[in-house]
């Protein structure tokens, strides 16, 4: 038991006693000396609130004391209301502003948090109240303990996911949210400004956008957003790399010369894979490249082997079991089920891993989401012939849909390589129809999945950098440099402290694509203006502080890491227990309420 407790039971006991005493005196005195009902009951109750008084003297009320916490106002750090808590500085707190913060006048200034530890060597503590700690200030709250008060999100676009590498003529998606912007609406625009897509945006701001990427090298696209009456209220530069496309070989093995074969070819011309085609005629007669074995040494030199369902069943068992190890050592597969099964069909896909469900006869379709244009409905899309079977796998994946969600191919992992399998007759239609991009995203989609996996991408990382602030590059060698828009050349320095990350600081002057030179290597990148897109440049500051504060944010963070307590002071409550006192024993002397005869000890 502690000593609040020891004391709390003494002083009880005590004026528990001493009204056990006065209501026996009370008992057995005269009726007429008895003293008022009211004197009894008020000297019972000073009594009991003494008690109470003389233990806020020993142990007084905590209070909250923050002598080694400094409190650091930010950017918007004005758009919190004064009158929250966390807005108000705690008794012992100091308070300063770091440059970027709109600070009301009077309020103490640093250049940056560094300096603002210097002045105060005792902190260990940082309350954190605005945007948040931008890079220059980071390192510097070491291992003290922060916590982390957000300003509102401001409007516009908060978060943007892009992916920083596309294949030429690949599609591709980007994903994002816009706050305080409800019921409004994104789109994506192509380089030359023309709408390529538009979505609502969701209850919580979220939204998905598709594109593609059409030639090779640095690409802006733009992301534009509306509010709810379609006014414009931020436009924001999407950049991707769009890299060249992988030289692929594909070997195609057909049972008979057909129109969905003749545009395959054109689309793969035209996309730069070397289309290495065997079309059987029958009666052991063969066009195209000329017959060799399917062994290892053949099916090695390609990336995927596509096979259409009459040269799938004519494969003999000696070139289906090197087909089946070449796909164990990364080649990718694809069978196209267009008739319908057999029950060896149905065996030979369940040895692959797949089920099949057997149809009557083969139907009409279209194809679902990620194809169809912009504001276009799913029944535009040209209808595309479907084989009968319904083909799945327990580990696949799903690789297309029609519009109603019925799976059109799927794959599923065989060791290094993949295994796909399409229902999907006649996609040549969508290029008869006028939609040869949609046709070349289905293909596309097919052979970068389903392909023999490439080379490893490089070790250099550039995160998103704006023009006039710092920005780490790391992955470089010491001849590292940069060339500016302006053909201007900056060498960078690699940083000692990076160690094996190998990072160097770069302060871009001017927004637009730059070019990072390590050894061979050469990268584009993008660089922000300043004013671009403050949104995103909130939400980063206020993700990474929120990573120093061990990912807790309001007054969570502050109970937990910031405020302490204190014994208050005892002054107040001694006075209090001394004023009641001497009420007390002035009010035990005097003879109110007394009867005239009876004796004032009473």
């Amino acid at each position: 038991m502690n000593a609040p407790l020891i004391v709390a039971g003494l002083l009880a006991l005590a004026v528990l006693l001493g009204s056990a005493r006065s209501w026996w005196g009370l008992r057995r005195a005269p009726p007429a000396a008895r003293p008022r009902g009211w004197r009894v009951t008020l000297l019972l109750l000073v009594q009991a609130a003494g008690a109470v008084l003389l233990y806020f003297v020993l142990f007084p009320p905590p209070q909250p004391r923050e002598a080694g916490t400094l409190v650091v106002l930010t950017a918007r750090s004005s758009d919190m209301a004064m009158q929250d808590s966390a807005a108000q500085a705690l008794a012992g707190e100091h308070v300063v502003a770091l440059p970027e913060a709109d600070a009301p006048p009077g309020t103490e200034r640093a250049p940056d948090l560094a300096t603002a530890l210097r002045r105060y060597p005792a902190t260990t503590r940082l309350r954190v109240l605005g945007a948040g700690l931008v890079a220059r200030d980071r390192d510097a709250v070491g291992a003290r303990t922060l916590a982390f008060h957000p300003a509102p999100q401001p409007r516009g676009l908060a978060e943007l996911h892009a992916p920083a590498q596309v294949p030429a003529g690949r599609r591709f998606r980007i994903t994002g949210r816009a706050a305080q912007l409800a019921d409004g609406a994104a789109e994506l625009l192509d380089p030359a400004g023309q709408r390529v897509d538009r979505v609502q945006l969701d209850e919580a701001g979220y939204f998905e956008l598709h594109g593609t990427a059409r030639s090779a090298g640095p690409t802006t696209f733009g992301l534009r957003l509306h509010d709810v009456r379609a006014e414009p209220v931020e436009q924001v530069a999407v950049p991707l790399q769009v890299a060249p496309a992988r030289p692929l070989r594909a070997l195609v093995l057909a049972g008979a010369p057909n129109p969905e074969l003749k545009y395959l070819r054109r689309w793969a011309l035209d996309a730069g894979i070397e289309l290495d085609t065997r079309i059987s005629l029958g009666a052991g007669l063969q066009i195209g490249t000329a017959p060799v074995a399917l062994d290892a040494a053949t099916l090695g030199g390609f990336d995927l082997v596509v096979l259409d369902q009459r040269s799938w069943r004519a494969l003999a068992a000696g070139a289906r079991a090197a087909l089946s190890t070449a796909v164990e050592d990364g080649l990718g597969m694809l069978v196209r089920m267009t008739g319908p099964a057999t029950a060896a069909d149905l065996k030979r896909l369940e040895d692959l891993g797949f089920t099949a469900t057997a149809g009557d006869a083969a139907g009409e379709t279209r194809l679902g989401a990620g194809f169809a244009r912009a504001d276009e409905a799913s029944d535009a899309m040209p209808g595309i012939t479907r084989g009968a079977s319904t083909i799945t796998a327990a580990d696949g994946v799903e690789l297309l849909r029609d519009a109603a969600g019925a799976p059109l191919a799927s794959w599923r992992a065989a060791g290094r390589g993949r295994i796909g399998v399409s229902v999907l007759d006649d996609s040549y239609r969508l290029v008869l129809a006028g939609r040869g991009e949609a046709h070349g995203e289905l293909w596309s989609r097919i052979f970068t999945t389903l392909a023999r996996p490439g080379g490893t991408a490089g070790e250099v990382h550039i995160p998103m950098a704006r023009s006039q602030q710092r920005a780490a590059l790391c992955g470089i060698d010491d001849r590292a440099r940069v060339t500016a828009p302006d053909g201007s050349d900056t060498d960078l320095h690699l940083d000692p402290a990076s160690g094996p990350r190998r990072c160097a600081g770069f302060w871009p002057e001017s927004a637009g694509w730059h070019l990072l030179r390590a050894g061979a290597e050469i990268v584009p990148f993008y660089v922000r203006d300043p004013g671009e897109a403050p949104g995103l440049q909130a939400h980063a500051v206020s993700e990474a502080t929120l990573a120093l504060a061990g990912g807790r944010a309001g007054p969570a963070a502050n109970a937990a890491g910031a405020a302490q307590t204190a014994p208050g002071p005892r002054w107040p409550w001694f006075l209090a227990w001394l004023l009641l006192a001497s009420a007390g024993w002035w009010l035990e002397r005097s003879r109110l309420g007394l009867p005239r005869s009876a004796p004032r000890t009473a």
